[in-house]
């Protein structure tokens, strides 16, 4: 089993990695900012403030920096002198915070929401996953999504979405117009969870996928955010690996400058109330066979 090496510490709970120009990109949730840094934890920036808390992270076409708020459910796009405005407004239509997000290669992003208030107590509900175009303009893309999380899209125009109360991957064809066809089921741990009340849920829940990243075989790393484990999932379900950091992980990115370092975000856990006083998250770095 590949040994973690901590490249960064002292945050209170980071998520969304991405490697992108060389560094590696994330957000900090109860710090309310976005950072960067070199692959080795070096020369930490901080790329956004945030105060509304920020989460998934993206990229338009021509390079500007996508930012999920999310408290206000609020897409930002940071501009080229670095002021941040709002890309997108989604909070008329979101239930529960606005989460991940994926942007395609025409600048479509894809971003999922929690569907219920997670840290307030409320039974899980479904939730939906939104389009927001180019110009700003939101679609509601998918629905009935066990808390959409962790996001990629694949060499052959999928997109793979982790439901994270929901044992499974569900996937998409993305048509020419950005709609969602054909769905399936790309990856199934278990059934759904037959309890709503969150603490009837966890022990049936088999695989808790958060965040993930794609390797250059089409393999999915997922971070099993209460199996405190990465696994490398194949299209059918099939874990052809699986690291255990150390301690409990909820995001994953595939960097480093040949592609075969496996960042993974680690915290005690994940409740605001615990993690927004300390400072006790990481992001640990593991090197692997297969590149991004």
């Amino acid at each position: 089993m590949p040994r973690p090496t901590t490249v960064l510490s002292g945050f209170a709970f980071t998520e969304s990695p991405r490697w992108r120009a060389d560094r590696l990109w994330f957000s900090d949730f109860y710090q309310d900012r976005v950072f960067s840094a070199a692959e080795d934890g070096s020369d930490v920036r901080v790329e956004a403030d945030v105060p509304e808390q920020p989460s998934g992270l993206g990229w338009l076409p021509d390079g500007r920096l996508l930012i999920v708020s999310m408290r206000d459910a609020r897409i930002l796009r940071r501009e080229p002198d670095g002021v941040l405005s709002v890309h997108a407004d989604l909070g008329d239509r979101m239930q529960g915070y606005a989460n991940d997000m994926v942007v395609d290669a025409v600048g479509r992003a894809w971003v999922g929401c929690f569907g219920f208030d997670l840290m307030g107590g409320e039974p899980l509900t479904p939730a939906a996953l939104y389009r927001v175009d180019p110009d700003g303009s939101v679609t509601v893309a998918a629905t009935d999504l066990w808390f959409p999380n962790g996001m990629v899209i694949t060499a052959d125009r999928a997109l793979l979405v982790n439901e994270t109360f929901g044992n499974r991957v569900t996937a998409f064809d993305i048509d020419e117009s950005g709609d969602l066809v054909n769905r399936r089921v790309w990856a199934r741990f278990g059934e759904v969870p037959t309890a709503r009340e969150f603490a009837q849920v966890m022990p049936q829940l088999v695989v808790s996928g958060d965040g993930a990243c794609l390797d250059a075989e089409g393999a999915l790393w997922i971070a099993d955010a209460t199996g405190a484990r990465l696994l490398r999932v194949t299209e059918g379900g099939t874990v052809t690996q699986e690291i255990r950091p150390g301690g409990n992980v909820y995001a994953c990115a595939l960097g480093g400058a040949q592609g075969t370092t496996l960042f993974a975000c680690t915290a005690p856990d994940f409740f605001e109330e615990a993690r927004r006083p300390v400072r006790e998250a990481s992001i640990v770095a593991l090197p692997v066979t297969v590149p991004g």
